[in-house]
């Protein structure tokens, strides 16, 4: 559990970034995209989808953000479909990526479970967390962009639609399939008595 310090920075963090991110998207409306180069084009797509992601991810490491939701969404109705998207989108290769190049340190990993069995809960919160976190970021992107493609910001929006997908959609699949399959272990191990 972060310290309250922690959690007033986290939180003022998440703020700023949500100013920083309104400033952004205001300042793009009223400006033509004939005026951004197609490297500050790229740049802008980039800071957009951090800025927003940032005002979901930094709160969400001081406050059990995941709650806003209901727990039913939380619940995986379709696992044929989450298995199937896993696969069709390559997901595998972006844990990979994930693993090689964050989660592969043992800190990391042990922040979200430590092996134990108390840890499996710590597990499926965290898992939770991140998901909600993408989430969020994906639609709000998703809606900032299509008010930047009617102000014909196509190169724009082409790029932050990629990142977007990348960073925000495949972390929730991949979150989902995550509590799919601990879901499925922890069955397994009811039935069998352990």
């Amino acid at each position: 559990m972060p310290s309250p310090l922690k959690k007033i920075l986290l939180t003022l963090a998440g703020l700023f970034l949500l100013y920083r991110s309104l400033e952004l998207t205001k300042s793009l409306l009223v400006q033509h995209p004939a005026n951004y180069s197609t490297v500050e084009t790229i740049v802008l797509a980039y800071l957009l989808t951090l800025f927003i992601t940032g005002v979901f991810a930094l709160p969400g490491f001081a406050w059990p953000t995941h709650k806003l939701l209901p727990k039913k969404y939380y619940n995986i109705r379709y696992p044929k479909t989450i298995n199937r998207m896993y696969k069709i989108l390559g997901i595998k290769y972006f844990k990979w990526l994930l693993l090689l190049f964050f989660w592969g340190k043992k800190n990391n990993r042990e922040k979200y479970f430590d092996g134990s069995r108390r840890g499996i809960n710590n597990l499926l919160f965290q898992s939770k967390q991140s998901e909600f976190g993408h989430l969020g970021a994906f639609f709000v992107i998703s809606i900032i962009v299509g008010f930047l493609l009617s102000e014909k910001y196509y190169l724009l929006v082409s790029f932050a639609m990629i990142i977007n997908i990348i960073g925000n959609f495949y972390p929730v699949i991949l979150q989902r399939h995550h509590r799919m399959r601990v879901a499925k272990l922890m069955l397994h191990k009811k039935f069998a008595g352990n």
